[in-house]
Order: structure tokens, then sequence, then C-alpha cells
């Protein structure tokens, strides 16, 4: 396994982390369950920690994917920007876990502002996330770049169908 196939394989637990983290921490709010509040804790805890090692395996990355063709160097530095910006996000929302997470081992409730700041946390890192693993598609997907053209593949398609008409047409003389 090179270093782009490990940051591709660890980026998905910081995007996806605290997507589950924040439907758990509704879900917990909706059933009142301090239970399952402290899981949704430790999954963006989770989630923050595994952030790190995706944000470390970005750089070899880059080193392998800028030879590739097709690659541009200006999506490659968006997606960088964009990941340091999310990685700091998703530690302060690691921080806010495991405070919660030490805070509850008494099984005392959270105060209502601890709350309100880790909803207001986990959305932000979600949208952060999003954002980044976007950009990041971007560098080897062409197709969901902002500028994506669909009209040459249509064009080759037409073409092809043209030369397949002119085959058989040739075939059945």
């Amino acid at each position: 396994m090179n270093p782009t196939h490990l940051h591709l394989v660890l980026n998905h637990i910081p995007v996806l982390g605290p997507m589950f983290a924040l439907g758990l921490l509704l879900f917990a709010f909706w059933r009142r369950s301090e239970d399952l509040k402290r899981g949704a804790l430790g999954v963006a805890t989770i989630a923050a920690l595994a952030a790190i090692p995706a944000y470390m395996t970005g750089e070899p990355a880059e080193h392998t994917a800028e030879r590739l063709p097709g690659v541009s160097e200006s999506l490659i530095e968006r997606h960088e920007t964009s990941a340091a910006i999310a990685l700091t996000g998703t530690l302060l929302l690691g921080a806010l876990g495991a405070t919660g997470l030490i805070r509850r081992r008494g099984r005392h409730p959270a105060p209502g502002w601890f709350n309100a700041s880790l909803i207001v946390t986990l959305l932000t890192v979600n949208f952060l996330m999003a954002w980044t693993a976007n950009l990041g598609g971007q560098i080897r997907h062409t197709e969901i770049r902002a500028n994506a053209s669909y009209r040459g593949a249509s064009e080759r398609d037409q073409a092809r169908r043209e030369r397949h008409h002119e085959r058989r047409e040739h075939d059945d003389d």
C-alpha cells in the first residue's frame, strides 16, 4: 500500500465520522439518552484522532498524484489549504468530545451551552469536511469539477455510434 492509497483509505473516517456523530447526537437528544450522547462524543473524538494520520498522509499522496496526467497543482493546493482548516476544526471537535466524555464519567448531564457548542462545532466540521472531500475528489474525478465538460464525451459516443452503424451497413452489403 503506497501513501496515496493510505491517504484515500484514512480520509473517509474524519469525513464520515462527524456526520455519524451529529446524527447520533440528535437521536440521543430525541431519546433523552445520556449513553447515546456519550457514544456521539466518542465517535467525534475518534474522528478527530483519525484526521491526524489522514492529514499527515496528504503530503506524500501529493507527490504521487502530481505526476499523474490530468492532475492540477492548483486543485491539490486548494485541497491542502482546506484540509488544514478542516483539521483545525476537527481537532477542536475532538477536544470537545474528549472533554464531554471526561465530564460525563459521573453520569452528569452536560450543560446546555456545552451541547449547543458541540452541535455548532459538528455542523461546522461537517461542512468543512464535505468541502475538503469535494476538493480532494476533484483532483482525480474530473467529472465533479465545476468546469467539467460533458460535451466531449457525448461527441465521442456519437462518433462511436456512427462508426458502428457504418460497419453494420457495410456488413449487410
